[in-house]
C-alpha cells in the first residue's frame, strides 16, 4: 500500500499566513484520511473537541476522546484511522521553519517535543482546556487579519505561547506517568537521563558536531547503545536530531547574519565551502545562496 504524504487543506475553517502552508489552523474537522499517512514536512497538533477516534501511530494504538491533545510528529506513520459519528477536532499544522521563526527551541528543549513520542496523547483538564481554547481562538482571529501591521509576528507569538503551554502540561503528565510505573522507574529514568543529556549536547553543539560516536563518547556510552535507547524510546535515530539541529544552525546563519558561505562552513566545521554547499543542497533542496536570497531577514 502506498503511504500518502498529506498537505493541509484549504477552504472554510482553515486559516494561514498569506498563502503559505508553513502554519495552518483548521477547525471543525470531522473526517480522517484512509490508508497509511506519513507527513514529510509538517507536524500536527490535534485537539479532540467531541466524539472519539482510534488510530495506529508508528505501530502503537492511540485513542482520543474529548479534551485530548495529540502531537503527530513529522515522519511518523499513521494508519487504521477510525472516528465516531460525532467526532470533531481542531488541528494546527506547522513545519520546521515556523518553529525556527518563533525560536521555540531557545525556550524549551527539543526533548519536550520528543517525549510526546513516548506518550503522544495528553488529556487536558477543564482549566487547561479553557486556557488552550483561549489561545486557539485568538490565533484564529489574528490569522484572519494577519495582513495587518505585525500580524504574522503576533500570530507566531500566539502559536509559540500555545506550544509552551502544551509543553508545560506534557512535562507534568510525563513525570506523573513515570512515577506511576514503579517497576520500570529505574530503567525509565536511566534512559530518560541519556536522552536528556544527548539532546542537551546536540543543542549546545549548535551544528558543529555531526558524528554520533562523538556524542556517545561524551556520554560515556557506545554509539550502538545510544542508538538503541533512542530507537526504543523515541523510534528515532540519533542522526535525525543531529541533522535537525545542524539545519537550524545553518538556517539561522543564512537568514539572520551576513556571514559568507566560507565563514559559515568554517564556523560549523565543514571541510570546505563546496562540501557545505552540497550539504545544503541535499537537505534544503537549494544552494545556501538561493536559500539566503529567499529568506534573508524575511519570512
Amino acid at each position: 500500500m502506498v503511504i500518502q504524504d498529506l498537505k493541509p487543506c484549504r477552504g472554510s475553517g482553515t486559516y494561514r499566513i498569506g498563502d503559505s502552508d508553513s502554519l495552518v489552523v483548521m477547525e471543525n474537522i470531522t473526517t480522517v484520511p484512509s490508508g497509511e499517512v506519513c507527513l514529510q514536512e509538517h507536524g500536527i497538533i490535534v485537539v479532540c473537541m467531541a466524539g472519539r477516534a482510534q488510530l495506529e501511530y508508528d505501530g502503537a494504538v492511540i485513542q482520543l476522546q474529548k479534551n485530548d491533545f495529540f502531537l503527530y510528529m513529522v515522519h511518523s506513520v499513521v494508519c487504521k484511522m477510525m472516528v465516531s459519528s460525532d467526532f470533531n477536532c481542531r488541528m494546527i499544522w506547522f513545519n520546521r521553519s515556523e518553529l525556527w521563526n518563533i525560536n521555540i527551541y531557545n525556550v524549551t528543549s527539543l526533548a519536550d517535543m520528543s517525549y510526546l513520542k513516548l506518550h503522544p496523547v495528553v488529556h487536558l483538564t477543564g482549566d487547561q482546556f479553557l486556557l488552550c481554547d483561549t489561545y486557539f481562538r485568538l490565533l484564529c482571529k489574528r490569522m484572519k487579519s494577519s495582513a495587518s501591521a505585525l500580524g504574522p509576528d503576533i500570530v507566531r507569538s500566539l502559536f509559540g505561547t500555545l506550544l509552551l503551554e502544551l509543553a508545560s502540561i506534557m512535562r507534568c503528565d510525563t513525570d506523573a506517568k513515570i512515577v506511576n510505573q514503579p517497576e520500570e522507574i529505574s530503567s525509565s529514568l536511566h534512559k530518560k537521563r541519556i536522552i536528556d543529556n544527548f539532546m542537551k549536547l546536540v543543542e549546545e553543539s549548535d551544528g558543529r558536531i555531526r558524528r554520533v560516536d562523538e556524542f556517545a563518547s561524551q556520554l560515556n556510552i557506545t554509539p550502538k547503545y545510544l542508538s538503541t535507547v533512542l530507537k526504543e524510546v523515541l523510534n528515532r535515530r540519533p542522526s535525525t536530531y543531529i541533522q535537525l539541529y545542524t539545519m537550524k544552525a545553518i538556517e539561522n546563519r543564512l537568514r539572520f547574519t551576513d556571514m559568507t558561505m566560507q565563514e559559515i562552513a568554517n564556523d560549523l566545521n565543514f571541510p570546505n565551502a563546496s562540501f557545505f554547499g552540497k550539504y545544503c543542497k541535499d537537505h534544503l533542496g537549494m544552494t545556501p545562496l538561493e536559500y539566503r536570497i529567499k529568506y534573508h531577514n524575511g519570512r
